[in-house]
């Protein structure tokens, strides 16, 4: 209900659930109450098919019963945990409480897991099999879903096995500062600061003759004075620094994707990727073990 801007629409809610059981109470009450005169053979007058009478007998008890227990269950229900709006009932449960006691006392079951690969460095856990049966499971789990279960990545996800690396140099401290820190990497539009729309497809061009992609010689030459623009951050040279997280753009390594257009659409719109801190989700000791698995998938033997 914390989304909802007024205290409204939790009554609303919260409303309308406590009238509905009432009103099943009150049916069931009244229906009870309710005499229908019969017939002399004991129908309600009825008739359907011809020949098909409705006869004037009590709902069974053990069902009526049960209507009552429905009712009294709700209530108690709504009194003892959230139902009715924001209110948080008797027992202030949580969905997150129950998720951080279960979360609790399943790493207290695998500690003795993890107690195993604490302190080793990650480079020797990548030698250990175990460690890096660990690993595999932990990237599946958290981080397969953007980077791939084979870990190539795919467009605007990078490739964790060609190590090359945005904003260091690969090393497991690096590695584990990103996974607990997450990253961000932000290429502003650069339109405006090239030129015309001429100016950003010549620019394009350059950058294609920096990896020896194939590329129009002519219009290359008059993109490389437009570079100005892109060596702040890209390097004079093109190699990308990572100080800036900026790429190199000489080893036809693409993130965004390859060609004229996307360079273009580079350029005129810019990027803003985001990877996620991953420390609310995993413990140090997690994060320890997936390090040794991810410098491994790029430092293979």
């Amino acid at each position: 209900m914390s989304d909802f801007t007024s205290d409204f629409w939790h009554l609303y809610v919260g409303g309308i659930t406590l009238l509905s059981i009432l009103a099943c109470a009150f049916f069931l009450w009244a229906s009870g109450k309710t005499r229908v005169m019969p017939a002399a053979d004991n129908t309600t007058g009825h008739v359907w098919d011809g020949d098909l009478r409705e006869m004037n007998n009590p709902l069974p008890r053990w069902w009526v019963y049960l209507f009552i227990i429905t009712v009294v269950f709700a209530l108690a229900y709504g009194a003892l945990y959230p139902m009715f709006g924001k209110m948080g009932g008797a027992l202030n449960w949580t969905s997150h409480d129950q998720w951080a006691r279960e979360r609790e006392r399943a790493l207290a079951a695998v500690e003795p897991l993890y107690a195993k690969f604490r302190g080793t460095d990650p480079k020797e856990l990548a030698k250990d099999a175990n460690a890096m049966a660990v690993g595999e499971r932990l990237y599946m789990n958290y981080c397969a879903q953007c980077h791939g279960s084979d870990a190539r990545g795919s467009k605007s996800f990078p490739n964790l096995t060609d190590n090359d690396w945005l904003g260091g140099d690969g090393s497991p401290d690096y590695i584990k500062t990103v996974i607990t820190q997450g990253r961000v990497g932000v290429m502003p539009p650069m339109a405006e600061a090239v030129g015309g729309p001429e100016d950003v497809r010549n620019l394009a061009h350059y950058v294609l003759s920096l990896s020896g992609s194939p590329h129009d010689a002519v219009r290359a030459a008059l993109g490389q004075a437009k570079w100005g623009a892109c060596a702040a951050c890209h390097g004079p040279d093109g190699k990308g620094m990572h100080a800036t997280g900026a790429p190199n753009l000489t080893d036809q390594i693409w993130l965004h994707g390859w060609g004229e257009e996307a360079i273009v659409r580079a350029i005129n719109q810019g990027f803003n990727n985001v990877m996620p801190a991953q420390n609310a989700l995993l413990t140090e000791d997690q994060i320890h073990v997936l390090t040794g698995y991810v410098w491994k998938l790029s430092n293979a033997q």
